[in-house]
């Protein structure tokens, strides 16, 4: 029997959809593991899950989009099973945000990349919008098809032993394909850096250990490409939408005496 989910408008969703929506909440586990339900019943009788109505949320927009089974199932796995938490060490990567969010999203990007540009913005805006919540962390993942990729990413570096990072952050971002040294040196100017001191920790080992050191948990964590963000440990899936996500972790979270570390 079809079902009708609280919180889940399928209206508009035709025989066969509603179908395969009821079929995926009565057999997907609740991902909240101390609750040993199907979705379906976890919503209907209102346990104490907050993230049984976004698994429920996320599997009825991938049927709405034709998703195949295996594709429901992968989404479901990677947005809520809690096999596919990694942990991230941040060490000292750059960080913006509270000390102690309720969210902390990760980002490995490459300053050449067109579609870290695209997502730059889009990320300043939610740190904007979530600045008491959710930590933003940069990982640097300079890719060897961009020439200035390198170069750029010694400069945030360069520019973060000064304190500048995000400032320099969003000025290469902005910048497209304009990042040879010319480049690096009128950005550094803008933001009042010692320029000598700029170029010497552009050229210095550490910079090259600190690059090498997040290629290596690039590689261990399995990043493909860029930009790749994980939340919370969860590598962001770009078929769901990032905010929403953000905002069921910060929910999920909030009912904890201690957000996580």
């Amino acid at each position: 029997m079809d079902l009708d989910v609280p919180g889940v408008d399928t209206r508009e969703f035709t025989p066969r959809e509603k179908h395969e929506f009821s079929r995926y909440v009565e057999s997907l586990p609740s991902p909240c593991p101390a609750i040993a339900v199907p979705i379906a019943q976890c919503i209907s009788e209102r346990r104490e899950c907050s993230a049984c109505l976004p698994a429920a949320t996320a599997i009825a927009k991938a049927v709405r989009e034709g998703m195949a089974r295996e594709q429901v199932e992968g989404l479901y796995r990677a947005r809520f099973d809690a096999a596919s938490v990694k942990i991230i060490p941040i060490d000292a990567s750059p960080m913006r945000g509270p000390s102690r969010p309720h969210v902390t999203v990760v980002e490995f990007a490459d300053f050449e990349c067109p579609f870290c540009q695209q997502m730059a913005p889009l990320l300043d805006a939610l740190s904007e919008k979530r600045k008491t919540t959710v930590s933003f962390v940069f990982k640097f993942m300079p890719l060897a098809m961009h020439p200035h990729g390198e170069i750029a990413a010694r400069a945030a570096i360069a520019a973060d032993r000064q304190g500048k990072f995000w400032e320099m952050n969003r000025r290469l971002f902005a910048a497209g394909t304009r990042l040879d040294e010319k480049d690096l040196d009128s950005y550094a100017s803008e933001l009042n850096l010692d320029m000598d001191r700029f170029h010497s920790d552009m050229r210095s080992e550490a910079t090259g250990q600190r690059l090498a050191k997040d290629r290596k948990l690039a590689d261990e964590l399995g990043v493909k490409g860029t930009p790749t963000l994980f939340i919370n440990g969860r590598e962001y899936e770009t078929k769901l939408d990032l905010e929403e996500w953000i905002d069921s972790e910060i929910a999920a979270t909030a009912k904890s005496p201690e957000p996580p570390r």
